[in-house]
């Protein structure tokens, strides 16, 4: 056993080995799962391949093409409940992830709107004058539920916002919260990552 070893340092070797691996890996990420991992020498390519500057248009575009790629195969792993580095410009951040995981931990009124809201429409289209004219009453009152429920959210979301991060925060968040708080929950993005009745 090496001296560096015992002691907890690597060498220099070691740590290049070290560095390969975690650029095998990076490759294998991007290219997706079901095949080899990358040995050391492709890592290596691929790290000079990205390194050197493009050498005309044309590789300057692909090159720009291939990061895109890259960002958008991160995003949609992010979106799933990954890394919030890479999530959108409107999802980043420590108070909108707050916001998400407020609004999935409760239940709200708006995420059954649209199941409901298809209902109700079949019914005044198929249904006798008479269930067509209460569907289209309950029409009105289920509006004016939702939005009542919203307002319900939204107080919450910003009390809690202004005990946690501060009353300054609370500024501009009223559409993400609202719009959050009627989707429905299989079909939120980014994807809920707590319960209903949670505590966060």
């Amino acid at each position: 056993m090496k001296a560096g070893s015992v002691f907890g340092r690597r060498s220099a070797s070691e740590d290049a080995e070290a560095q390969a691996e975690a650029q095998a890996a990076e490759l294998e990420a991007a290219q997706g799962k079901g095949r080899a991992t990358p040995k050391r020498k492709e890592a290596e390519a691929l790290r000079k391949k990205r390194m050197a500057p493009p050498r005309n248009r044309k590789e300057a575009s692909a090159l720009r093409k291939e990061r895109m790629k890259e960002h958008r195969v991160k995003q949609r792993a992010a979106l799933a409940g990954g890394d919030d580095r890479y999530l959108p410009p409107r999802d980043q951040g420590p108070v909108k992830k707050f916001i998400r995981d407020y609004v999935d931990s409760h239940r709200t009124i708006g995420e059954f709107f649209l199941p409901v809201f298809i209902v109700m429409f079949v019914l005044v289209v198929v249904a006798p004058k008479n269930v067509q004219a209460a569907s289209s009453f309950a029409w009105i009152v289920l509006l004016v539920v939702v939005a009542a429920d919203a307002v319900r959210v939204l107080r919450g979301v910003k009390k809690a916002i202004t005990e946690r991060f501060g009353a300054a925060e609370t500024h501009g968040i009223a559409m993400y919260t609202i719009m959050r708080s009627w989707q429905m929950r299989r079909l939120r993005l980014p994807k809920a990552t707590v319960r209903p009745g949670s505590s966060i």
